[in-house]
């Protein structure tokens, strides 16, 4: 019995993970990556400490979808924009794999926050990011009637993970590969 439980979820995970691949759920066009991002700011906006977060970023990287799935073995994915002064600059997607303890499946929305010019400018001139290789960056999940201490973030990359839905073990972006797309 237990054996039959363990294959039928990796087929549900196996056939979630196909559903939100890369070639059928993520090919947004820009016009809806850009509705899915100006979404995503305004909610972020909701959050207690982000308008001061917001005014002092040099730029913005908002994925508004990331799907994660993993039985073991796991992959997530998502697509979004950089802004730069509240306009588009480029398209991104992160991408990232990993093995190890890891069950379940999520939706979530990362919102990358650069606070010092000279780490903007590192990730727009670099071919691929990598988080955790290329950049440190201060990772927060931010629930329910959550908000942020500005004052105590200082770092040049800050993280924000909000709207976890499902139930994943893991809230890393270590190791999440970051590449400009086009449009």
């Amino acid at each position: 019995m237990f054996r039959r439980t363990r294959i039928l979820f990796a087929l549900v995970t196996i056939l979630f993970l196909a559903e939100v691949s890369p070639i059928t759920a993520f090919a947004d066009n820009a016009k809806q990556i850009n509705a899915n991002v100006e979404s995503s700011l305004k909610k972020f906006e909701e959050v207690t400490g982000s308008k001061d977060i917001l005014r002092r970023a040099e730029g913005m990287l908002v994925f508004p979808n990331v799907y994660k799935a993993g039985i073991g073995i796991g992959g997530e994915y998502g697509e979004g924009a950089l802004r730069v002064r509240g306009k588009t600059v480029d398209y991104y997607n992160t991408a990232a794999a990993s093995i190890g303890f890891q069950l379940g499946g999520q939706k979530k929305t990362i919102i990358i926050a650069f606070m010092a010019k000279d780490a903007l400018d590192k990730f727009r001139n670099s071919e691929g990011w990598k988080v955790g290789v290329d950049a440190s960056v201060a990772v927060i999940a931010i629930g329910a009637g959550g908000s942020i201490d500005s004052a105590k973030i200082n770092e040049p990359i800050i993280a924000f993970v909000l709207d976890q839905k499902g139930l994943m073990y893991n809230i890393t972006l270590e190791g999440s590969k970051i590449t400009k797309i086009k449009k």
